[in-house]
């Protein structure tokens, strides 16, 4: 992507009448607040092309000086998919037996976790996300800024757009995540920032009964 740009062009925005945009703001949290973490996938294959799509509306985020420094890695080969989960679980069982304190083994109980990581061979296609740390042109190295918060805020718009064509999702962050760069052949600019399985959730898939904050509790006004 070269530096250049067409400078300044109109905005394309439609002021909406409040009572719309209190309608729409009504109905998207409402979707958005049934969206939930699945470990449950069905195998079923996902529609051609609505992968694409909600890849390309998470590609439309913001980002540090916009330098979109993300790519996202669509995995859907069965063998591919079990290598990874191979992998996964192979840092997984080393987190759970080492590195996990008492505090947090406690706090993921009610969760209902472990090393085992079935979803991601069971899920039809798994999107791993890539944090590009700097950008190459040639053999010039060029500058990204906020990548973390550029990227973070791309993957929500990903959440966002997969639940609202129906796909459930699970945000999984294996540590060390090196391996899925390795695995993957991603070039050397790129760290694995976040494995997302993806797909329909399995018949009779159930998850915790897990609280949220209210917007009191949430939402500081002053």
């Amino acid at each position: 992507m070269s530096d250049s740009h067409s400078g300044f062009v109109p905005l394309l925005h439609v002021r909406l009448a409040p009572e719309e945009a209190l309608r729409r703001a009504r109905e998207f949290c409402a979707e958005l607040v049934t969206r939930r973490s699945v470990r449950h996938f069905s195998s079923d294959p996902l529609p051609d092309g609505v992968l694409d799509l909600c890849i390309a509306a998470a590609a439309s985020a913001p980002s540090g000086a916009n330098k979109q420094p993300w790519s996202f890695v669509v995995v859907k080969d069965p063998a591919t998919r079990q290598l990874l989960r191979h992998a996964v679980e192979e840092e997984e069982r080393r987190f759970y037996a080492e590195r996990i304190s008492a505090q947090w083994r406690e706090d993921l109980r009610p969760i209902g976790t472990s090393w085992e990581k079935p979803y991601v061979e069971e899920a039809p296609a798994l999107i791993v996300v890539f944090r590009q740390t700097h950008g190459v042109e040639g053999d010039r190295r060029m500058a990204h800024y906020y990548t973390q918060e550029s990227v973070g805020i791309a993957v929500g718009f990903l959440l966002a757009a997969l639940h609202h064509a129906g796909i459930a999702t699970l945000t999984h962050t294996p540590a060390p995540m090196q391996f899925l760069e390795r695995l993957l052949q991603r070039p050397a600019n790129e760290r694995a920032f976040m494995l997302i399985p993806v797909g329909y959730p399995a018949e009779g898939c159930r998850v915790p009964n897990l609280p949220r904050k209210s917007l009191d509790e949430v939402r500081v006004v002053r």
